[in-house]
């Protein structure tokens, strides 16, 4: 029994991450996690079925961020200065530097 519970709190919190980056967590958008947290109060680790489109759920939303990210990635038309400077900056930061502002007049 503390197997499907353990299995149903990881399905859960994947799936709250998911919904909480990709969807949003502002006042419009609350009802999609307040669905997710009332159908895993009501349902907790009962039915199987229920977990796995759950877990399929979680999966389809990041993967579509992730295709959405590669689909921009890969227009050359699209100026991409905003993304190279938030890539560059997020490399940077993982060995703990900062890269300067440029200001342009």
């Amino acid at each position: 029994m503390s197997g499907e519970v353990v299995k149903a709190a990881r399905v859960y919190r994947d799936l709250l991450k998911a919904v909480v980056k990709h969807i949003g967590k502002e006042d419009h958008k609350a009802h999609f996690i307040d669905f997710v947290k009332q159908e895993f109060r009501k349902n907790a680790p009962a039915n199987s079925e229920k977990m796995n489109l759950a877990r399929n759920y979680a999966y389809l939303l990041n993967s579509i961020h992730s295709h959405k990210d590669l689909l921009f990635s890969y227009n050359i038309a699209v100026d991409r200065t905003e993304e190279m400077k938030r890539v560059l900056n997020k490399s940077a930061a993982s060995v703990g530097l900062r890269l300067p502002e440029v200001y342009e007049s």
